[in-house]
This record gives C-alpha cells, structure tokens and sequence, in this order.
C-alpha cells in the first residue's frame, strides 16, 4: 500500500455549543488538515497521484471555511464545528474529487498543534 500526504491551513472561527446548550466563546484558529490518500499500486510514472492536484482539489474543498465563522456554513448549523466534524467535512468533499483508483484515507483537522482529531472510513 502506497500513502501520501497533504498539508493545507485555513483560517477560521468556531463556537462549539455544548450538551446542556451553552456556547463557547467564539474564536479563531488556524487550522492545518492532514489529508491522506493511498492506492495499492503506483500510476504508469510512480505516482499514487499527483500532489499539485490532491492539493487542488482539498484548497477547493475548503475555500468556503476560509475567514468565517464556520458556524454560518449549513452544514456546521446542522453538526457542531467541533475538529471531528471539521475533520467529516472535509473527507466528504475531497472523497468524490479523486481519480477513481484513489482512495481517501482519512483526514486530520488540527485546531492547534497538540489538539487534532481524524476521520476515516
């Protein structure tokens, strides 16, 4: 099996609202994503693909979090802007985007260095 990775940040805000209905504060981070791809074989030149185009295809699947509060984008009215659904979101949009012999191996939202979380199927 053949991995690779792309790094990309973001900015973006978030209010996390809790079990008993209480908000966090609204704040900022920059967020990185992990994404990771894998492919059992190599394409004709020793690709699993290319990384300019991975990274293409994750900048357009998180253009629209880039300097907003995530909790204005439906999806995130729907699920808590927590790292774990950042994490979903993500995956969601990238999976169909890749060429088909492809797969998404999971993707990381880091919020701050030490804190992170990762969806995979």
């Amino acid at each position: 099996m053949f991995k690779i990775r792309v790094e990309t940040k973001f900015n973006a805000s978030h209010q996390l609202i809790f079990s008993d209905g209480k908000k966090e504060p609204l704040h900022e981070h920059q967020w990185k994503l992990w994404v990771d791809v894998k492919n059992e074989k190599l394409d004709d030149i020793g690709l699993v693909m290319d990384f300019h185009l991975l990274e293409e295809i994750i900048k357009k699947a998180v253009a629209e979090m880039n300097n907003v509060s995530l909790n204005e984008i439906e999806y995130f009215q729907e699920n808590n802007p927590s790292a774990e659904n950042v994490a979903k979101y993500v995956f969601e949009r990238v999976e169909p985007q890749l060429p088909n012999d492809v797969t998404l191996a999971s993707v990381r939202a880091f919020e701050q260095p030490n804190f992170s979380a990762k969806f995979a199927k």
